[in-house]
Formats: structure tokens, C-alpha cells, sequence
């Protein structure tokens, strides 16, 4: 597994009052705005705003560790005792996302970039 962190994505009830918030908190623009996710770069690292997370089981933010091989490091948490959340999407571009939960309820995200 990959070490470092790349992705924080928060669930939001509220997108556009999210968005004045981490706009203002953060000092820079969103480089993703869609009505489904809205994304901010702050360095190396990216803060999401997703107003689907709440119906997709967040229940606070979700840490996306970056791995070469999702698949092969899904199977490896799974092995380790995490219980599945979202299987492994596609989100555009070749990126894909996949989420477990440890044995405390936490999400744990997964990214592979292309």
C-alpha cells in the first residue's frame, strides 16, 4: 500500500453553503463544481464536498489513501478485517474510488489514479 493522503471528501447537506464555507476557509476557488461534487486543490492534496455522502454511508470526512493497485489493496483490507462500503467506480478520467469501513465504523477511501 501507497503511504500519504490525497483526497479528504466531507458529506454536505447544504452544497452551495459548503461551498461559501471551504471557498472562504481554504482561499481558493473550486476546480470541480458540479451540482454532484465540488472540488478544491490546496497544494498536492484535494478537499471534496460531496452532497450524496450522507445516502452513501458518511458519516464524517473520508481520507483517500492513494494505492498502485486498488483491487489487489481492497482484497488486502478486506483480508485485514475492513467490511466493504462502495465497491470500486470509476469517477472520470481513469480515476478509481472504492471505500471500507474499519472495525470502529470509520471510512477508509481508497484512490488509484491513471
Amino acid at each position: 500500500m501507497n503511504q500519504g493522503i490525497e483526497v479528504i471528501v466531507y458529506p454536505v447537506s447544504n452544497l452551495a453553503q459548503a461551498k461559501t464555507l471551504y471557498r472562504t476557509l481554504l482561499g481558493v476557488e473550486p476546480y470541480a463544481d458540479q451540482a454532484y461534487y465540488v472540488g478544491f486543490r490546496v497544494g498536492n492534496h484535494e478537499i471534496g464536498l460531496d452532497p450524496h455522502g450522507h445516502s452513501k454511508g458518511m458519516t464524517g470526512p473520508v481520507v483517500y489513501v492513494p494505492v498502485a493497485d486498488i483491487q489487489s489493496s481492497l482484497k488486502q483490507l478486506l483480508g485485514a478485517g475492513a467490511q466493504p462500503l462502495q465497491a470500486v467506480q470509476d469517477v472520470g478520467g481513469g480515476k478509481l474510488i472504492a471505500s471500507v469501513k474499519d472495525a470502529d465504523g470509520n471510512n477508509i477511501g481508497l484512490i488509484q489514479n491513471p
